[in-house]
């Protein structure tokens, strides 16, 4: 009798599909390629039923199974089936999106070797013939002495520049390949060296240790500076003695250099797997193993990383808990913050939320008792940075420099200081306009402006990529007058070099980092004091400590007030509280200039008295009043087509179907998005929102297959689940 599996496959189908299968070692977990018409697939099995709805002449035989023991649990498949079921997208789609994509080719590359030795001339090579900051090569040379054979998956794991060591040990002849040892779980030797805690830091350790071994979230509430970082190493040694393996999540990859450097320097004999959308896909796949395996005993990744297999997790860590980067924006659109607590609570594990700014469903938890609140409150060893509002309807901006922020750099420079010019917006000029006119440099592909790169002189879409020449003169009135408007960080750039024609000038935005290793050099740069002036985006606005930096101006902060989000001031307190948190992290104390136009606005004001409990708690009291998350739950159905009443069409005829559900749901009307035309398609959106959860997930449950079953259109669609951008 032929047995029965059940897989997974990434198809846009909400189903599993059943197969026949004759290999008694297919374990629920396992891949196993399939055909799936006239293409063959792998997926996974996620079942092995008695029986089948298919017909047993119908049901078709597997081709192969691809792995001898299950690469995913059943609690990772737990978690999985929730993301599935809470964000209403399909199982095959969730499940195969989050294994590493190595692993979800058929032809998967050929296999790195099992593990590495030294050879005699690796054996006599002595740390001091090593170059000075070759500290990488140290760091290895070091692990080969320790481990007489060390897996390669304990290199990969340990970051790009121990790879990058092991290339050199290969070529000088230092090492050689062999066979890997029996795995083994490790034990987490004693931490390596850490600065005493203060009394807060100690509070807040001693409450995340109590909780080891039983679910509970803890909101790390640290004003910058505070220490957070520290409290998370004390915390993740606790839980590595016990036996435990940690995942700590961070929101954005230019984070992860600096804190797996903190991280690898406190648990030099721990392996360290990185995860991040940066690595090759072999590499990645090897990192994934690794803490599948239970060997890594730190996983510390970007938000995909939620879902790594750890058989022993003991603790959970997200840092800047509050930032959106956490939200997936395209097809499986999650929140890895929220399906992060979901995991805590399914493996009973503690999970710590830490920020200077938590978002507000966070702090509502904290306030209303569902989350235990740690509060750090004062900086270490240094005083908070003075915060003031420069007023510009008193003072004239040249190029977005006023005189009393030119001014302030100008003493910092004489005093050996470093400065942060901060705007959000990268290019030179948000638009190019033709004086005659009118004629502006319109995407068009988007409702979006082309923004001026004067020095590859090329027009560019932020959004979709466009591309084009800067036009010698208008292409409407052939006038040859055409201005920049507005500053974007590479005008804001050279209006600096002007003023300050001796000053080592630094411009750290997504075109100055593209190149691979630019931000570490670039940050190098800047601990040595090799720059006077940086000039910046929210690069430059997270979790860096750069302690010769004193001075922090903000560039064109109001045009995020004039936004139509009900999340643009929650956004805007915590990016410039992000960005003020950069100056004065040394012995000397930081100032930070706010450019607005109204300084006496309550946002500013709050900003200046740097009390985030008054400003959290007077936004909850609006959201409260106008009906607005986290006091009402909302998903939004999102369409695009080539054209607007064809996306419409379709969010109208979904409105129709959701009248007969009697959900209790509210079922707005369609409308144009706020980017109504990207990359040359029409959006439109449909919100639904209810106070409760649960009716909402009921809701959608019941609508999704009446959307599926609707009339064919030409429209795309899909559901967004407490959506985070409109």
């Amino acid at each position: 009798m032929n047995r029965l599996i059940r897989v997974a496959l990434d198809v846009p189908v909400p189903r599993l599909f059943d197969y026949r299968c004759d290999d008694v070692a297919a374990v629920i977990g396992a891949r196993v390629l399939v055909p799936f018409g006239r293409q063959r697939l792998i997926g996974l099995i996620v079942a092995q039923p008695e029986t089948s709805d298919v017909p047993e002449n119908k049901l078709r035989h597997t081709l192969s199974v691809l792995d001898r023991e299950a690469l995913l649990q059943q609690a990772d498949l737990k978690l999985l089936e929730f993301a599935s079921d809470y964000y209403v997208h399909p199982l095959g789609a969730v499940v195969m999106a989050t294994l590493p994509a190595a692993l979800r080719r058929i032809s998967i590359r050929s296999k790195s070797p099992g593990a590495w030795t030294l050879t005699e001339e690796g054996k006599a090579l002595r740390e001091d013939a090593l170059p000075p900051r070759a500290r990488a090569q140290r760091r290895l040379l070091g692990l080969l002495r320790e481990q007489a054979v060390l897996p390669h998956t304990a290199i990969t794991a340990a970051g790009t520049a121990t790879g990058q060591a092991l290339k050199v040990f290969i070529a000088e002849g230092w090492v050689t390949a062999t066979e890997a040892p029996p795995g083994e779980v490790p034990v987490a030797p004693p931490p390596g060296i850490a600065p005493q805690l203060t009394p807060d830091q100690a509070s807040a350790v001693e409450a995340i240790t109590a909780a080891l071994g039983r679910y509970q979230s803890l909101l790390l509430l640290g004003i910058t500076g505070s220490g957070k970082t520290e409290v998370y190493l004390h915390a993740m040694a606790i839980a590595l003695s016990r036996g435990h393996q940690v995942l700590l999540l961070v929101p954005e990859i230019a984070l992860t250099p600096q804190l797996e450097s903190l991280v690898i320097a406190r648990f030099p004999e721990v392996m360290v797997s990185t995860l991040h959308s940066g690595l090759a896909d072999g590499e990645r796949a090897e990192r994934w193993q690794a803490a599948r395996s239970g060997q890594a005993r730190i996983v510390l990744g970007t938000r995909l990383s939620v879902f790594t297999p750890l058989p022993d997790l003991g603790l959970i860590i997200v840092d800047e808990e509050h930032d959106s980067s956490f939200k997936q924006g395209e097809g499986f659109r999650y929140s890895a913050r929220d399906l992060a607590v979901v995991r805590a609570s399914q493996a009973n594990v503690p999970i710590v939320l830490g920020s200077a700014t938590p978002a507000l469903e966070t702090y509502r938890n904290a306030l209303d008792g569902r989350y235990q609140l740690l509060p750090l409150k004062n900086r270490i060893q240094a005083a908070l940075p003075a915060i003031h509002c420069v007023d510009l309807r008193q003072q004239k901006a040249e190029d977005g420099l006023s005189p009393t922020l030119i001014g302030a750099i100008r003493e910092r420079i004489a005093r050996h200081e470093q400065s942060m010019v901060f705007i959000n917006r990268r290019g030179y000029a948000p638009v190019l306009i033709c004086g005659s006119c009118g004629w502006m440099s319109d995407c068009e592909r988007c409702s979006a402006k082309l923004v001026l790169h004067l020095r590859d002189r090329r027009l560019r879409c932020h959004h979709c990529g466009h591309d084009s020449a800067v036009p010698t003169a208008c292409p409407d009135c052939g006038d040859a007058d055409l201005a920049p408007v507005g500053q974007g960080t590479q005008r804001v750039e050279e209006a600096l070099i002007r003023h300050f024609p001796q000053a080592r000038i630094l411009r750290i935005d997504r075109d100055t980092t593209r190149p691979k290793d630019a931000w570490p050099a670039m940050r190098e740069r800047i601990r040595e004091r090799d720059v006077d002036i940086l000039v910046g985006t929210q690069i430059l606005a997270k979790g860096h400590d750069f302690p010769h930096l004193n001075l922090v101006g903000v560039v064109n902060a109001d045009s995020m007030l004039y936004s139509n989000d009900f999340r643009a001031s929650e956004r805007l307190y915590a990016l410039l509280t992000q960005v003020a948190g950069r100056a004065g992290r040394g012995n000397l104390p930081g100032m930070v200039l706010v450019q607005t136009q109204f300084p006496d606005h309550p946002l500013y004001a709050a900003l200046r008295d740097q009390d985030f409990d008054a400003f959290a708690r007077s936004q909850l009291t609006e959201r409260q009043q106008a009906g607005f998350p986290p006091y009402v739950h909302q998903a939004l159905l999102r369409a695009e087509a080539r054209d607007l009443k064809t996306a419409l069409g379709f969010l109208e005829q979904a409105a129709r179907s959701a009248e007969g559900l009697n959900s209790g749901v509210a079922v707005f009307d369609p409308v144009p998005a706020n980017m109504m035309r990207r990359a040359g398609r029409e959006r439109a959106q449909l919100l639904v929102q209810t106070p409760s959860r649960g009716a909402l997930r009921s809701f959608l449950n019941a609508w999704r297959p009446l959307l599926a079953e609707g009339e064919s259109t030409p429209a795309r669609w899909s559901l967004d689940v407490d959506p985070l951008d409109f």
